[in-house]
């Protein structure tokens, strides 16, 4: 037995991007009191930067496929307006707060796959991830004395990163090239932040610095690497796999920060580590006599 191809290099490519959000994220609180818009604009320069050297030394450059801008529009300003919207909740939320509420982007991408892909989700789809999200729920602890505007952008950072990660899936289908997408994506995400960025901004220390241009290479990595996913499956087949960025910074903050998880965490990595094997499992077996049949 063995998955399809396309969902195989689709979890191995949301695992990778899991891990490069995770060290994104163990950098970019390692940098300080940097500007909510200073760190959001580390975080897609560098993406712009090795985009652009990726597209010169292709064939077509920095040509765009026919019937792909306006969809590609979309997937920049509703993935722009979740990444700003997250960073905005990890400045004024605590951040087990934050970190759930962005957790929600795999249960809004299945949502939107249903109108924007035709996809419909199977009950095994929505039961696992409803499960997991419930193991992020563990994790985060939220409290009860959460302001309204921080908390509705946390959920719109979440949101807008699920919707913009159909848009991929979107794109995907239609032949458009990763680099493109992240191209787009990192000079729409840049253009937007940086006034704002030029009207506050704070001088940092060269260590400051050298955390953000770290953060902002394992940004690019992990942009790269999620719209690779979503270009390869479907987000009811891996969405789930997103959870384990919680995982990999669990393990960040034990290894580096002395961040030792709660019994509550653990339930919480048991349960989405659980879901995702689970599902693997079933696709697994699902798709045995299809192979079966067709053989």
């Amino acid at each position: 037995m063995k998955l399809k191809n396309n969902d195989a290099k689709g979890i191995a490519c949301i695992l990778v991007a899991a891990l490069g959000f995770a060290l994104m994220t163990f950098f970019v609180r390692l940098s300080g009191d940097v500007p909510t818009m200073e760190k959001a604009f580390f975080r897609n320069a560098f993406a712009a930067v090795i985009a652009c050297f990726t597209l010169l030394r292709s064939e077509d450059k920095f040509k765009i496929k026919k019937g792909c801008f306006g969809f590609i529009f979309l997937r920049c300003l509703f993935g722009t307006t979740g990444l700003l919207c997250n960073f905005y909740a990890i400045d004024h939320l605590p951040l087990a707060d934050a970190n759930m509420l962005n957790k929600l982007s795999p249960f809004f991408a299945i949502i939107a796959s249903i109108p924007i892909l035709k996809e419909k989700p199977t009950k095994i789809d929505i039961i696992t991830t409803v499960v997991a999200f419930m193991g992020v729920i563990l994790i985060a602890r939220p409290t009860g004395g959460v302001s309204m505007i921080p908390a509705l952008c946390g959920i719109w950072g979440g949101a807008g990163a699920g919707i913009a990660y159909t848009f991929v899936r979107l794109l995907g289908r239609k032949g458009e090239r990763t680099s493109i997408i992240v191209l787009c994506f990192s000079i729409f995400s840049c253009m937007l932040s940086s006034p704002f960025m030029i009207i506050n901004f704070k001088p940092m220390e060269w260590w400051q610095l050298g955390c953000l241009i770290i953060a902002g290479v394992f940004a690019a990595v992990a942009q790269f690497s999620i719209t690779s996913a979503y270009k390869f499956a479907p987000a009811r087949k891996i969405g789930v796999f997103d959870n384990t960025q919680v995982v990999f910074s669990a393990a960040l903050g034990i290894i580096f920060l002395s961040e030792v998880p709660e019994l509550l965490s653990v339930a919480g990595y048991i349960i989405i580590i659980g879901m995702a094997v689970f599902r693997w499992y079933w696709n697994l077996k699902r798709e045995q006599p299809e192979a079966t049949a067709a053989t």
